[in-house]
């Protein structure tokens, strides 16, 4: 692998990267003189699939980029690797600047650069700054620790070791707004905030003020070890709630979620130190775009706000609630933090705030939202409120951002909404997501995006067993998930030790083997054991991280909310793909609530449905169905998956 210029195209650079320009820093400034230079770096900016460039975004790279290649020359950077834009996985987010050295002891220095076009800013608090036309902001400290915090928790065991740091370049500022904004003590204290004064200085000097001191020439081989990194979240959120609520942030917060952490923080001491009119906040977000991750980071913020905030988090899915619970390991008010959806009433008489997640499973009531949710509009002086409206899977819930908006208006309350367009779960594949989209909803494509996220077709449901046998003995946890198309025996005999095999699909003959019948069992309503009390499977509601649930079949109740590192989902009979379109069946299905529905009206709901099942698999996503004509149909969109 030679070095690259900006003129290199996005599909020559390692399956890790996608940016707008990438190279050695002397190549790019070589390039940025060139008045195609920027032409071209739009081209590779569509190309990685970040989408078209707005003028204002085109501006700012002429403003920033021609400061910041000058001084990182003069710094006597020029051999270092630099990627402008620099996309996170899926391109959910961006980076200024990322520039790739060698370290001490053999490790890559990774150095991310927030470049900011500001003349002045008024820091508000340790988080939010204000810049001079008014609008509100993370700190840039905060925001560019945020994403050196994503290198960190999604580097994999197998990567190079990474020595992280990061800056702050404020070019058009003097060095009296830039002290201003550095952070002397607590988290941030170090980062270098870095003025257009400063940037005047040479060699050593101005490489230490831009946080490269001591970083080497990378070799062509260390380059393309930091290229070819496969980024993947190496701790589930689960594991980091607990943290969350004692006030530690080792789940960083990056792009929309800080954006949206910071604008609801500057609601909090308004709305709850005497303002009556009180704020409705809604986020929106699909699948693994970080709504759960920010919820709990904010219900710590609200725990250890000091005025009265007396926070309560709430969620209509038993099973999300049931895992947080359980995540909060021996915290002391998590039961008083988590209650049941049925004490919004309590929550709408003595909260100060409440946050509500997987809104969109709400009951509903003659059409109208439910009098209990409507009453916490109402009175609880700032209500937060995730939902995902292509999650609505049942009849009789639902609610959405407009009819909250409208409720929240007709209170005389305040509304502010939120979108979070990242994809933190699938391996951080945008595309993945939308593919999933264009599958169930629009024009169905063949998969190719393969470095982004592992999909493909299994041939029968043996193979799929096996594959989810082999990654869980390795190690990983692994579910399948299935269409509710089969009947769910709730009870089972007193002392039994096995589950009825309720699931069962006739597996044809080939020319490997003769005709088999798979057969397979729900996840169980309680805990089972063997003679011996050893765990055979656990309750449903923790079926998705407990040792045996590999052994059961999942279905949308038990994993929505929830994500494991590899999933398997069987496509049932209720809906097929036929005379080139999604047809349902609602005959089908096992749900009573939903088998009663017309065709048409029992579509979008299991559309809603699959969309949840196939999103839940953070690393690796595998699909069956017993439908000949839909698995043929998929056999055409994606690849099979390789022989176990």
């Amino acid at each position: 692998m030679a070095p690259r210029g900006n003129g290199a195209a996005a599909g020559e650079l390692g399956a890790g990267v996608r940016c707008a320009a990438a190279g050695r820093v002397h190549e790019i400034a070589a390039s940025a003189g060139d008045p195609a230079f920027i032409d071209r770096c739009v081209r590779q900016y569509a190309a990685a699939g970040f989408g078209i460039p707005d003028e204002a975004e085109v501006r700012s790279w002429r403003n920033s980029w021609p400061p910041l290649l000058e001084a990182l020359v003069r710094a006597g950077l020029s051999d270092l690797q630099l990627y402008l834009e620099y996309g996170t996985p899926g391109g959910g987010q961006r980076l200024d600047a990322v520039l790739v050295g060698r370290a001490a002891e053999g490790a890559l220095g990774l150095v991310v650069i927030e470049l900011k076009q500001w003349q002045t800013a008024r820091v508000l608090d340790g988080l939010r700054v204000q810049r001079s036309d008014g609008l509100v902001t993370a700190h840039p400290v905060h925001q560019v620790l945020a994403y050196g915090r994503f290198f960190e928790f999604w580097r994999p065991k197998t990567a190079p070791v990474l020595d992280i740091r990061a800056a702050v370049v404020l070019h058009n500022a003097d060095r009296e707004q830039a002290e201003a904004l550095r952070i002397r003590d607590g988290e941030g204290a170090g980062v270098p905030v870095v003025s257009g004064q400063d940037l005047a200085v040479q060699g050593a000097a101005l490489s230490g003020r831009l946080g490269c001191a001591g970083l080497a020439s990378p070799t062509v081989d260390e380059v393309g070890a930091f290229e070819r990194i496969v980024w993947a979240p190496s701790a589930r959120l689960l594991a980091q709630v607990g943290d969350a609520l004692n006030g530690q942030t080792t789940f960083a917060l990056v792009g929309d979620q800080q954006h949206a952490y910071v604008q609801i923080r500057a609601l909090v001491a308004d709305l709850l130190e005497g303002d009556p009119q009180g704020a409705v906040v809604t986020v929106r977000g699909g699948p693994g775009s970080g709504k759960t991750a920010l919820a709990v980071r904010l219900l710590g913020y609200l725990m250890r706000y000091q005025g009265q905030s007396r926070p309560r988090f709430v969620t209509p899915s038993g099973t999300l609630r049931a895992h947080l619970l359980e995540a909060a390991g021996g915290h002391g008010q998590a039961r008083d933090l988590f209650p049941p959806v049925s004490s919004l009433y309590s929550a709408a008489q003595h909260a100060g705030s409440v946050i509500i997640d997987e809104a969109q499973r709400m009951a509903r009531s003659h059409d109208r939202l439910a009098p209990a949710l409507a009453e916490v509009l109402r009175k609880v002086p700032l209500v937060v409120v995730f939902l995902d409206e292509r999650q609505i899977i049942r009849p009789g819930e639902g609610t959405s951002v407009d009819e909250l908006r409208d409720a929240a208006q007709a209170m005389g309350r305040t509304h502010h909404h939120l979108e979070l367009t990242g994809s933190f779960r699938c391996n951080g594949s945008a595309a993945y997501t939308t593919w999933v989209d264009n599958l169930l909803y629009g024009t169905p494509t063949p998969w190719t995006a393969h470095h982004d996220y592992d999909l493909a077709l299994s041939d029968d449901p043996f193979q799929l067993q096996h594959w989810i046998e082999q990654a869980t003995n390795a190690g990983h946890t692994a579910r399948t998930t299935a269409g509710f198309c089969w009947p769910w025996t709730r009870t089972r005999p007193r002392g039994a030790t096995t589950l009825p095999l309720d699931i069962t699909l006739p597996v044809p003959a080939t020319p490997a083997g003769p005709a088999r019948t798979w057969k397979a069992a729900w996840n169980a309503t309680d805990t089972l054991t063997d003679p011996d009390g050893l765990p055979l499977a656990p309750h449903n509601q923790l079926w998705a991280t407990h040792t045996g649930g590999h052994q059961q079949i999942g279905c949308i109740y038990s994993a929505q909310g929830l994500e494991y590192h590899h999933a398997g989902v069987i496509i049932g009979p209720d809906l097929t793909w036929t005379d080139n379109h999604w047809t349902a069946h609602p005959h089908h299905s096992h749900d009573p609530k939903l088998r009663t529905l017309t065709p048409d009206q029992y579509l979008p709901y299991a559309l809603n449905t699959y969309r949840v099942l196939l999103t839940r698999g953070t690393h690796t996503t595998r699909i069956h169905t017993p439908h000949p004509d839909t698995q043929q149909f998929l056999n055409r969109l994606i690849a099979p998956a390789p022989a176990n």
